[in-house]
């Protein structure tokens, strides 16, 4: 215990004034949660309905049905939804068996069968539990612990549950109604209010709101769910997860994606319960934090603050929903807030490469509010559509043929957009500092903005002046993604470290340093982000961008980064120079796709065999530079890691200039060096 709470001080010297006051005021309010059973106790049933206008649960139960709800979840037709995404029908049946039989599949854990009862605060990967006890005394970020807390959180999600609720809606089977039951009476059971890892922070009672909400839409008409003691044990569990959000909100000022989680399922629970004064106060609340958090988190060009794709899609979920539900119940949106939201699909479409996958882009734990879709977890195709169709505006369709479920299941069979989207344009997001070079066949995506999350990092990485490639077709270079969180700090920092990124490294220094060991979600705000040059025509786009990170050195060196792409010939140049003086060690690794093959041809030359197309790579002769191919890795999504190889070039002595080209050897120029002098 004296450990967790000098873990707890230390991180409290890197919190702002406004921050201390208000996790101080929680810790209060924990305080009186810890003598306190439950919200309900002392509460008999009567006096618990009262409180929404009704005398008996029956009533209750009755009220709450006849409420609206944001997604589909009456009885949906087989053949309807096999006509818009071919035979998915079969795919979620399957997927409700494999969920029925206790098997599941999270954060990279591979197949894996749960017992019976579940043990929900065990983290399954390396078989280690959490402790049962009040949830401020346990320490979810202990270095000295092995085990993954987002895997008891990501299990007590239950979105796993998702497609046996699917097949309910296309079945009407009572198998499936009565599967959730049991799972969702085996979770209460096994973590009672304010007790266990489950319930450590207010986000992971927030998504449990999600999706226990959809549950009884889905099965409140059900044999299964007609008892009453489980009524009022569901009701009344849910009723806690509201009362735990509203206490444990984390606004604590500069606010992230857990707030805006919090609050969405204010929103969520206030019109879910819909007839009573503490109902209005959760969406009211909930609402006027999320119109509040939207400017701040959405900048005017529709990118997320905290510099992160996988993010990003989080949160335009975390703020769809709850106005989609708002407007289900007839409840006034504002322009504004729409307007950042259509900003936020627009920036999701040009993030998108051409094969419908996104960049690996700072963070990313998969994190979803209601996924119902069987897409590649990389596929946020679906966001444009989804959003766009809640205002009915007509749009060509952007979403993939398995990505269109998320619009089905949201909107209905009527919003389905027919494929004939326009590709993607190349495209500069100022704000945020993301620089989109596109055509049909070629997708080059540029980071060149502050480190995230108000400049203290966040979900942010170490990437100021990285790309991606995607050429002709193929993805080329790739960042490396997130891997885990606090499973392993050593593997968290490598993953959103400099030399994990396709960026400058000089001297062996961070480009933001870390604040301190205890902090995995924080950097100094060293990088200062310069962009220097955007244009864009028919025929090439050229980005030329700066930052600060090391001007800290004794001796400064401010890196210049100079992308060029031919869209003609689908050819790329990258020169990278550093003003400055002294000597430096400088590493600029490129970190290719993971099924990339390469050998060198000659000093300057290298061919790269990927997706069965040849590409070669070429870069200006100076002996002070070399290249060497090592291995390296990449995150796809979290907690899955796979090798793939890496091209370093490394120079050491006094600081001088590298170009670098890049290019489908069936567009090869004539004399390759000379266009590489020439083009820049």
């Amino acid at each position: 215990m004296f450990g967790l709470w000098l873990n707890r001080i230390r991180r409290g010297f890197n919190r702002s004034p406004q921050e201390l006051r208000r996790r101080l005021g929680q810790e209060a309010r924990a305080m009186l949660d810890r003598y306190r059973v439950s919200p309900t106790y002392g509460l008999d049933d009567g006096r618990f309905v009262a409180q929404f206008g009704v005398d008996n649960f029956e009533d209750f139960w009755l009220q709450l049905s006849d409420r609206p709800y944001p997604a589909l979840t009456e009885r949906v037709e087989t053949a309807a939804l096999d006509a818009v995404i071919s035979e998915d029908s079969i795919r979620i049946l399957a997927a409700a068996e494999t969920a029925m039989a206790l098997q599941v599949d999270l954060l990279g854990s591979g197949p894996e069968t749960l017992s019976r009862p579940i043990l929900w605060d065990t983290d399954f990967k390396v078989e280690e539990d959490w402790p049962l006890k009040f949830f401020r005394d346990i320490d979810i970020l202990n270095p000295e612990r092995g085990s993954d807390v987002k895997v008891p959180w990501e299990l007590s999600r239950l979105q796993w549950l998702i497609p046996v609720g699917q097949a309910y809606m296309l079945t009407g089977e009572e198998k499936y109604a009565s599967f959730v039951r049991d799972v969702l009476m085996d979770w209460i059971e096994g973590n009672p209010y304010g007790r266990g890892v489950n319930w450590t922070i207010a986000m992971e009672a927030a998504m449990r709101i999600f999706t226990w909400s959809w549950f009884f839409h889905v099965f409140k008409k059900s044999d299964a769910w007609d008892g009453y003691n489980f009524r009022v044990e569901f009701l009344r569990s849910f009723f806690e997860h509201a009362v735990f959000c509203e206490r444990y909100i984390e606004d604590y000022g500069v606010n992230g994606n857990h707030c805006t989680a919090d609050a969405a399922a204010l929103v969520f629970a206030g019109l879910f319960f819909g007839s009573s004064k503490q109902a209005e106060k959760w969406q009211s609340k909930g609402w006027q934090i999320l119109c509040q958090e939207m400017p701040r988190q959405v900048l005017e060009d529709g990118t997320n603050f905290e510099g992160s794709v996988g993010y990003h899609r989080f949160v335009a979920e975390l703020f769809f929903w709850p106005a989609r539900y708002r407007r289900n119940c007839r409840d006034e949106v504002s322009l504004d807030y729409k307007q950042r939201l259509l900003q936020m699909a627009e920036f999701t479409r040009c993030y998108t490469r051409p094969d419908g996958l996104v960049p690996l882009w700072g963070d990313s734990d998969d994190a979803r509010v209601l996924p119902f879709g069987g897409q590649s977890l990389n596929d946020h195709s679906y966001l444009p559509d989804m959003i766009n169709a809640e205002w009915e505006i007509e749009s060509a369709g952007f979403s993939s043929a398995e990505a269109k479920a998320e619009s089905f299941w949201t909107h209905g069979p009527n919003s389905i957009f027919e494929n004939d989207a326009q590709p993607s344009t190349s495209k500069a997001f100022e704000n945020s500092g993301f620089y989109v070079m596109a055509t049909g066949k070629d997708h080059v995506f540029i980071e060149c903005g502050p480190i995230g999350y108000g400049g203290r990092g966040g979900h942010g990485h170490n990437d100021c002046l990285s790309f991606e490639a995607f050429l002709n077709g193929v993805s080329l270079i790739t960042d490396s993604g997130s891997f885990v969180y606090s499973a392993s700090y050593e593997q968290r920092n490598r993953f959103r470290g400099t030399a994990y990124h396709n960026t400058p490294m000089i001297d062996g220094e961070e480009q933001n340093r870390f604040v301190s060991e205890a902090e995995l979600f924080a950097f100094q705000n060293d990088a200062i982000p310069e962009v220097r040059r955007w244009d864009s025509s028919v025929e090439k786009d050229i980005f030329v961008g700066a930052h600060s990170g090391y001007q800290r050195l004794a001796r400064p060196v401010t890196v210049v980064r100079e992308i060029v792409l031919d869209k003609k010939h689908h050819r790329l140049i990258l020169c990278d120079s550093f003003e400055g003086d002294g000597e430096h060690a400088i590493t600029i690794p490129f970190h290719f796709a993971s099924e990339s093959v390469f050998e060198e041809i000659s000093t300057n030359r290298w061919s790269i065999n990927a997706e069965g197309q040849v590409f070669e790579l070429i870069f200006k002769v100076d002996e002070r530079w070399q290249a060497s191919k090592r291995l390296g890795w990449v995150s796809p999504s979290y907690g899955v890691k796979i090798e793939r190889p890496v091209l370093e070039f490394r120079s050491e002595g006094p600081i001088s200039s590298l170009s670098v080209g890049i290019f489908p050897k069936d567009f090869a120029p004539n004399d390759p060096t000379a266009w590489l002098d020439g083009a820049l």
